[in-house]
């Protein structure tokens, strides 16, 4: 059962979270031959000002 956690910064769109969603699931399904329906995945859109690279935040 694939797990993926994808962390960014900043927000993405219903249809951007569906076509990432997509696209995992099929590159699963071709390269590791796991079924579309065993990925599981979270995104967790992190607002810039609780990120920060360095000593910089983003937000």
């Amino acid at each position: 059962m694939p797990f993926i956690n994808l962390k960014l910064v900043g927000r993405l769109s219903r249809e951007q979270k569906k076509r990432i969603a997509r696209e995992f699931s099929d590159t699963l399904l071709h390269v590791a031959k796991k079924p579309k329906e065993s990925m599981y995945l979270v995104i967790d859109e992190v607002a810039g000002e609780n990120w920060a690279q360095g000593e910089e935040f983003f937000g």
